[in-house]
C-alpha cells in the first residue's frame, strides 16, 4: 500500500509539472521568401503565429500610408478571411476589418467592415480611415488581400498598431460566425511598423487574457481532473489495509479538500473570463463547471453531517457520498476534455492528460482486483475462525 501511495504521488507531481510547463510555439519564418504573382514587393513581412496567415507591408511614416498584403493559406472551400487594424484596443470590438471570400461564381468578394460588437455579421461599411487599391485573389487554397490604408501620421506608441485576423465558414454566400476557441481567439498581435517587431496576443491585454485562460485550464485540470480521482482511489483502496487506518481517511480528506480549493479558484477564474468576454460563450463547459462547483460544495458541507459508522443512517449517507463523489469525478474529467478542446493546446498536452487518466484507470483496476482478493480471503479466514470456535464450543459441552 505504501508503494501505491508513492506511485500516486509521482503521478500527481508529474501532472503538475506537465500542466504548469504548458506553452505554445510559433511557426517557423516563411514569408520572407514569398514572391507575389503580381510582382508586388513589400519592405517587411511577418509570419502571423496562428491560422496559417502572413502579413506583408510597406509603411510610409511621413504620410501615414500603410500598403499591405494579407495572405491566408491552407484554406478549404467555403471559407472567409479577415484582417483588421484596431485603433482603440487590442481586441475584436473596434477593429476596422477587410473581409474577403470566394463567391459561388468563383469571383472573390472583398470589402471593408467596421466591427462594433461581438455579435457582428461583418456587414459592409466604411472604416475610420481611408482604404484604397482594395483587391483580393484566391488560388491554390490561398487568399491574398491587397490594400492601402491611410493611417494617422502620429500613431503613438512608436508606430505600433493593434492587428486582428480571422477565418470562418460560409453557407452559400453568407458568412457564418468564426469559431470561438483555439487559435481563433488567439489571433491578435501588436505590430511596430517601424521596427517590424510583432508581439502575439495583442500585447499586455491579449496576453493577460490568454494567461488567465491557461491558468483556468491548469487549475481545473489538476483539481477536478487529477486530484479528485486520486483522492477517490486513496479512499477506496487504502482503507482495506488495517494498518492504514485512520491515515487513509486524513489523506483522502486532505487530497479532496485541496482539489476543491484549487477547483474553486479555477471556477472563479472561468467566471471572470466569461465576464470579460461577453460575446464568447461555451455553454456546455460553463454548465458542467457550475454543476461541479455546486456538487462539490454540497459534498464538503455533507462531511460535517457524516454519521458515525454504527449509526443506522450511515448506509444512506455512504450511498449519497459515493454517488455524488463519482459524479464529480466523471463530470470533472469530461469538462477537462471540453476545456482542452477550447484551449486547443499542442497535442502532446492532451496526450499527457490522457496518459495520466489511463494510468490512474489501470491502477484502479489492479487495486480493485487486489482489494476483492484481500476482502474475500479475509472473509474466508473469519468464517473459518468462527466455525472453528463453534466446533470447540460444542466439544466442550460434551466433554
Amino acid at each position: 500500500m505504501l508503494s501505491m501511495m508513492k506511485f500516486l504521488n509521482q503521478i500527481l507531481c508529474l501532472s503538475l509539472v506537465l500542466s504548469i510547463s504548458m506553452t505554445t510555439l510559433s511557426f517557423a519564418q516563411t514569408c520572407s521568401n514569398y514572391k507575389f504573382s503580381s510582382n508586388n514587393v513589400f519592405d517587411s513581412c511577418n509570419d502571423l503565429p496562428y491560422l496559417d496567415s502572413f502579413l506583408h507591408y510597406t509603411y510610409e511614416s511621413s504620410t501615414g500610408s500603410l500598403h499591405i498584403a494579407y495572405r491566408h493559406t491552407k484554406l478549404t472551400s467555403g471559407k472567409w478571411v479577415a484582417w483588421a487594424v484596431n485603433p482603440t484596443s487590442t481586441g475584436m470590438v473596434g477593429a476596422q476589418a477587410i473581409v474577403a471570400y470566394p463567391q459561388s461564381d468563383g469571383i472573390v468578394r472583398v470589402y471593408t467592415s467596421p466591427i462594433r460588437s461581438y455579435q457582428t455579421s461583418l456587414q459592409e461599411g466604411d472604416l475610420s480611415f481611408n482604404v484604397s487599391a482594395l483587391s483580393a485573389t484566391y488560388q491554390n487554397n490561398e487568399i491574398v488581400v491587397l490594400a492601402s490604408l491611410k493611417l494617422s501620421q502620429d500613431l503613438g506608441n512608436g508606430g505600433t498598431i493593434n492587428t486582428v485576423w480571422q477565418d470562418g465558414s460560409m453557407s452559400g454566400n453568407s458568412l457564418l460566425p468564426h469559431p470561438t476557441s483555439g487559435n481563433n481567439v488567439r489571433s491578435l498581435s501588436t505590430l511596430n511598423l517601424v521596427s517590424g517587431v510583432s508581439a502575439a496576443a495583442g500585447g499586455a491585454g491579449g496576453s493577460s487574457k490568454l494567461r488567465k485562460r491557461n491558468i483556468h485550464g491548469i487549475l481545473n485540470g489538476v483539481s477536478w481532473g487529477i486530484m479528485m480521482p486520486i483522492g477517490a482511489i486513496i479512499a477506496r483502496y487504502l482503507r482495506v489495509a488495517k494498518s492504514a487506518d485512520p491515515a487513509w481517511f486524513y489523506i483522502h480528506v486532505f487530497c479532496q479538500a485541496s482539489a476543491y480549493i484549487i477547483g474553486v479558484a479555477g471556477w472563479a477564474t472561468g467566471l471572470k473570463l466569461g465576464g470579460d468576454s461577453p460575446g464568447i460563450q461555451y455553454s456546455t463547459h460553463r454548465a458542467i463547471g457550475i454543476a461541479l462547483f455546486s456538487l462539490a460544495t454540497v459534498q464538503v458541507f455533507a462531511m460535517f453531517l457524516r454519521p458515525k459508522p454504527e449509526h443506522k443512517h450511515r448506509l444512506y449517507w455512504n450511498i449519497y457520498h459515493h454517488t455524488i463523489g463519482y459524479t464529480i469525478i466523471i463530470l470533472g474529467v469530461v469538462n477537462v476534455f471540453k476545456g482542452l478542446g477550447i484551449l486547443s493546446p499542442k497535442k502532446q498536452w492532451k496526450n499527457a492528460y490522457i496518459g495520466i487518466i489511463v494510468a490512474l484507470a489501470i491502477v484502479a483496476t489492479l487495486l480493485e482486483a487486489f482489494t476483492w482478493y484481500v476482502v474475500i480471503k479475509r472473509r474466508k479466514l473469519e468464517a473459518k475462525t468462527a466455525q472453528h470456535g463453534t466446533s470447540n464450543g460444542a466439544r466442550s459441552q460434551y466433554a
